[in-house]
Protein backbone atom coordinates (compact mmCIF):
# COMPACT_ATOMS: atom_id res chain seq x y z
CA UNK A 1 0.00 0.00 0.00
CA UNK A 2 1.21 3.77 -0.75
CA UNK A 3 2.38 5.93 1.95
CA UNK A 4 0.26 9.19 2.59
CA UNK A 5 2.49 11.07 0.70
CA UNK A 6 2.94 9.41 -2.35
CA UNK A 7 -0.95 8.52 -2.68
CA UNK A 8 -1.51 12.01 -2.21
CA UNK A 9 1.37 13.10 -4.94
CA UNK A 10 -0.41 10.37 -7.68
CA UNK A 11 -3.49 12.01 -6.84
CA UNK A 12 -2.65 15.12 -7.51
CA UNK A 13 -0.28 14.00 -10.84
CA UNK A 14 -3.56 12.71 -12.09
CA UNK A 15 -5.42 15.36 -11.47
CA UNK A 16 -3.29 17.99 -13.11
CA UNK A 17 -2.90 15.94 -16.00
CA UNK A 18 -6.58 15.18 -16.13
CA UNK A 19 -7.81 19.20 -15.31
CA UNK A 20 -5.32 20.58 -17.76
CA UNK A 21 -5.86 18.63 -20.34
CA UNK A 22 -9.59 17.90 -20.31
CA UNK A 23 -11.20 21.04 -18.14
CA UNK A 24 -12.15 21.01 -14.15
CA UNK A 25 -16.08 20.52 -14.83
CA UNK A 26 -15.09 17.53 -17.69
CA UNK A 27 -13.16 15.59 -15.01
CA UNK A 28 -14.55 13.74 -11.91
CA UNK A 29 -13.08 12.09 -8.54
CA UNK A 30 -13.83 8.21 -10.66
CA UNK A 31 -11.90 9.61 -13.50
CA UNK A 32 -9.35 10.85 -10.76
CA UNK A 33 -9.07 7.33 -9.19
CA UNK A 34 -8.87 5.55 -12.35
CA UNK A 35 -5.90 7.46 -13.46
CA UNK A 36 -4.23 7.70 -10.27
CA UNK A 37 -5.28 3.95 -9.68
CA UNK A 38 -5.95 5.43 -5.71
CA UNK A 39 -9.07 4.03 -4.35
CA UNK A 40 -12.29 6.50 -4.42
CA UNK A 41 -12.25 5.84 -0.72
CA UNK A 42 -9.06 6.75 0.41
CA UNK A 43 -9.18 9.70 -2.42
CA UNK A 44 -11.55 11.31 -0.70
CA UNK A 45 -9.80 10.66 2.60
CA UNK A 46 -6.81 12.67 1.30
CA UNK A 47 -9.39 15.45 -0.72
CA UNK A 48 -12.62 15.38 0.85
CA UNK A 49 -13.88 17.28 -1.76
CA UNK A 50 -13.27 18.07 -5.60
CA UNK A 51 -12.76 21.37 -4.74
CA UNK A 52 -9.88 20.55 -2.60
CA UNK A 53 -7.85 18.85 -5.31
CA UNK A 54 -8.98 21.60 -7.31
CA UNK A 55 -7.50 24.07 -5.13
CA UNK A 56 -4.38 21.86 -4.52
CA UNK A 57 -3.68 21.16 -8.13
CA UNK A 58 -3.70 25.03 -8.54
CA UNK A 59 -1.22 25.96 -5.77
CA UNK A 60 0.93 23.40 -6.58
CA UNK A 61 0.70 24.24 -10.15
CA UNK A 62 1.36 28.14 -9.41
CA UNK A 63 4.66 27.27 -7.20
CA UNK A 64 5.99 25.57 -10.33
CA UNK A 65 5.34 27.48 -12.70
CA UNK A 66 6.59 30.26 -10.66
CA UNK A 67 10.21 28.55 -10.02
CA UNK A 68 10.64 27.53 -13.27
CA UNK A 69 9.71 31.11 -14.68
CA UNK A 70 12.35 32.24 -12.15
CA UNK A 71 15.11 29.94 -12.45
CA UNK A 72 15.17 30.65 -16.40
CA UNK A 73 14.86 34.14 -16.59
CA UNK A 74 17.19 34.62 -13.44
CA UNK A 75 19.90 32.82 -15.17
CA UNK A 76 20.35 36.12 -17.63
CA UNK A 77 23.21 38.36 -16.43
CA UNK A 78 21.95 41.48 -17.87
CA UNK A 79 18.80 43.21 -16.48
CA UNK A 80 17.55 44.13 -19.75
CA UNK A 81 17.59 40.66 -21.27
CA UNK A 82 16.35 39.23 -18.09
CA UNK A 83 13.04 40.95 -19.09
CA UNK A 84 12.90 39.72 -22.72
CA UNK A 85 13.75 35.67 -21.52
CA UNK A 86 10.33 36.18 -20.00
CA UNK A 87 8.99 36.05 -22.95
CA UNK A 88 11.63 32.84 -24.40
CA UNK A 89 10.87 31.55 -21.06
CA UNK A 90 6.83 31.80 -22.58
CA UNK A 91 8.09 30.47 -26.05
CA UNK A 92 9.35 27.56 -24.94
CA UNK A 93 6.32 26.52 -22.40
CA UNK A 94 3.81 27.17 -25.32
CA UNK A 95 6.16 24.78 -27.42
CA UNK A 96 4.73 22.19 -25.27
CA UNK A 97 3.12 19.87 -26.76
CA UNK A 98 0.14 19.27 -23.86
CA UNK A 99 0.12 23.68 -23.97
CA UNK A 100 -3.78 24.04 -23.31
CA UNK A 101 -3.38 28.24 -22.20
CA UNK A 102 -3.05 28.90 -18.90
CA UNK A 103 -4.63 26.97 -15.90
CA UNK A 104 -5.76 30.18 -14.18
CA UNK A 105 -7.35 31.83 -16.89
CA UNK A 106 -8.97 28.07 -17.49
CA UNK A 107 -9.93 27.30 -14.40
CA UNK A 108 -11.52 31.13 -13.41
CA UNK A 109 -13.43 30.51 -16.93
CA UNK A 110 -14.45 27.82 -15.25
CA UNK A 111 -15.56 28.22 -11.70
CA UNK A 112 -14.46 31.68 -10.97
CA UNK A 113 -18.21 32.89 -10.92
CA UNK A 114 -19.09 29.66 -8.47
CA UNK A 115 -15.96 29.24 -6.51
CA UNK A 116 -14.55 32.10 -5.02
CA UNK A 117 -11.15 29.75 -3.69
CA UNK A 118 -10.77 28.87 -7.29
CA UNK A 119 -11.05 32.68 -8.35
CA UNK A 120 -8.14 33.84 -5.73
CA UNK A 121 -6.25 31.11 -6.62
CA UNK A 122 -5.83 32.63 -9.94
CA UNK A 123 -6.20 35.94 -8.96
CA UNK A 124 -3.28 35.15 -6.37
CA UNK A 125 -1.33 33.71 -9.52
CA UNK A 126 -1.78 36.18 -11.63
CA UNK A 127 -0.27 38.94 -9.18
CA UNK A 128 2.72 36.91 -8.61
CA UNK A 129 3.32 36.75 -11.70
CA UNK A 130 2.73 40.51 -12.17
CA UNK A 131 5.26 41.27 -9.14
CA UNK A 132 7.60 39.08 -10.48
CA UNK A 133 7.36 41.52 -13.77
CA UNK A 134 7.72 44.68 -11.66
CA UNK A 135 10.41 43.73 -9.34
CA UNK A 136 12.43 43.00 -13.23
CA UNK A 137 11.22 46.05 -14.41
CA UNK A 138 12.21 48.07 -10.79
CA UNK A 139 16.11 45.81 -11.35
CA UNK A 140 16.26 47.89 -14.43
CA UNK A 141 15.49 51.28 -13.34
CA UNK A 142 12.47 52.17 -15.83
CA UNK A 143 8.99 53.56 -14.79
CA UNK A 144 6.29 51.06 -12.74
CA UNK A 145 4.22 51.11 -14.98
CA UNK A 146 6.01 49.49 -17.91
CA UNK A 147 5.21 45.98 -15.44
CA UNK A 148 1.62 46.39 -16.26
CA UNK A 149 1.95 46.71 -19.79
CA UNK A 150 4.55 44.18 -19.86
CA UNK A 151 1.74 41.92 -17.94
CA UNK A 152 -0.97 42.86 -20.58
CA UNK A 153 1.28 41.38 -23.45
CA UNK A 154 2.84 38.43 -21.30
CA UNK A 155 -1.12 37.79 -20.58
CA UNK A 156 -2.56 38.61 -24.35
CA UNK A 157 0.15 35.77 -25.74
CA UNK A 158 -0.52 33.40 -23.13
CA UNK A 159 -4.30 33.13 -24.49
CA UNK A 160 -3.56 33.77 -28.10
CA UNK A 161 -0.68 31.35 -28.26
CA UNK A 162 -3.66 28.65 -26.74
CA UNK A 163 -6.26 29.75 -28.94
CA UNK A 164 -4.35 29.79 -32.28
CA UNK A 165 -1.70 26.63 -31.40
CA UNK A 166 1.10 27.93 -32.02
CA UNK A 167 4.20 29.44 -29.98
CA UNK A 168 4.52 32.86 -31.99
CA UNK A 169 2.73 35.43 -30.21
CA UNK A 170 5.78 34.80 -27.42
CA UNK A 171 8.39 36.27 -30.16
CA UNK A 172 5.61 38.82 -30.77
CA UNK A 173 5.07 39.96 -27.63
CA UNK A 174 8.67 40.12 -27.00
CA UNK A 175 9.19 42.38 -29.81
CA UNK A 176 6.55 44.68 -28.26
CA UNK A 177 8.60 44.25 -25.02
CA UNK A 178 11.74 45.56 -26.33
CA UNK A 179 10.06 48.46 -28.30
CA UNK A 180 8.13 49.11 -24.73
CA UNK A 181 11.88 49.19 -22.91
CA UNK A 182 13.22 51.44 -25.83
CA UNK A 183 10.45 53.75 -25.09
CA UNK A 184 10.68 53.75 -21.53
CA UNK A 185 14.48 54.14 -20.88
CA UNK A 186 16.39 53.31 -17.64
CA UNK A 187 19.10 55.07 -16.41
CA UNK A 188 22.21 55.22 -18.20
CA UNK A 189 23.95 51.85 -16.16
CA UNK A 190 26.44 49.63 -17.63
CA UNK A 191 24.55 46.75 -18.05
CA UNK A 192 22.00 48.47 -20.05
CA UNK A 193 23.97 49.81 -22.76
CA UNK A 194 23.56 47.91 -25.72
Amino acid sequence: MLDQETARERALEAAEELFYSRGIQAVGMDAVRNASGISLKRLYRLFPSKEELVLEFLRQRDSRWQRALASYVDAQSRTEERIAAVFDWLYKWFSEPDYRGCAFINSFGELGAVSPEVAEQARHHKKAFHDYLAGLVRASGRPAELADQLALLAEGAITTAAIFGTPEPAHQAREAARFLMHTHPGPDLPELRR
